[in-house]
């Protein structure tokens, strides 16, 4: 795998560097720039890495201004001593925003998202998939304007919401506090534009936030049973078929 790294400060290439060598043996740093222009240059003659690692505070200016001139298709993972530049990043095609100081912890955790970014194919990232996923990414749905009595709307929060179901026919989304509140969108939708590393449609009838889960049962059948943080009428089991997936959803990063 190919990297090249942006960074001004001498002592955090040296760290970087160290930090790749011991998470993976298989990553060649083919490049290692300080500046905008330097950066400029270089992507003009050269073909796109497979990740870049990039600061954004560089010796002439703020790393940002290098995609008004390329057009960068490669994943990229920030590093930075700033926290308020992160909903900027992920419009360029970030995986990730490390904060200085970096450690090997970190870079497992960025090196693991990329794998499971990109399909392998000849040993390649597939870049058209890995930007698909993260053009979606920007576009999860983060509110709804619910109607409420007196022709008003109630802007309701998606990280207010512990589960949405299916009762008598309709949508309902449970908030933290136990409100319930009547949607007109139907469960598969929601499963299509929430974001999928926070809910998790477990059967038919329920779709539920990692942060509700309290506990879960062992059930019949090789079945799991989820115990939410806030009341619920009925066991909310998860299908046979759902179950690795729902593991491996519940204990990911």
């Amino acid at each position: 795998m190919k990297v090249v790294i942006i960074e001004d400060e001498k002592a955090a290439v040296r760290n970087l560097r160290a930090l790749l060598s011991e998470q993976a043996d298989e990553m060649e740093i083919i490049a290692e720039l300080d500046s905008i222009t330097e950066s400029i240059e270089w992507f003009h003659k050269y073909p796109m890495p497979d990740v870049l690692f990039m600061d954004i505070h560089l010796a002439d200016g703020s790393a940002f201004e290098i995609f008004e001139h390329i057009e960068i298709s490669c994943p990229i993972i920030f590093t930075t001593a700033y926290n308020e530049y992160a909903l900027k990043a992920f419009k360029v095609n970030s995986i990730d925003y490390l904060l200085k100081p970096i450690d090997s912890e970190d870079i497992r955790k960025s090196l693991q998202k990329l794998k499971n970014l990109t399909s392998q194919s000849g040993g390649q990232p597939d870049y058209h998939n890995l930007i698909k996923a993260l053009r979606q990414k920007e576009s999860y749905k983060t509110h709804f304007l619910v109607p409420m009595k007196g022709d008003k709307l109630y802007p309701l929060p998606v990280e207010d919401i512990y589960y949405f179901h299916i009762e008598e026919g309709n949508v309902k989304a449970v908030t933290l506090t136990n409100r319930s509140f009547h949607l007109s969108n139907h469960l598969d939708e929601l499963t299509d534009t929430l974001d999928p590393h926070s809910f998790f449609r477990v059967n038919r009838q329920y779709l539920i936030a990692r942060k509700a889960v309290h506990d879960i049962d062992l059930w019949f059948n090789s079945r799991l049973s989820v115990n939410l943080k806030v009341p619920v009428k009925e066991k909310i089991v998860v299908s046979k078929a759902r179950v690795a997936e729902f593991k491996e959803w519940f204990t990911g990063d």
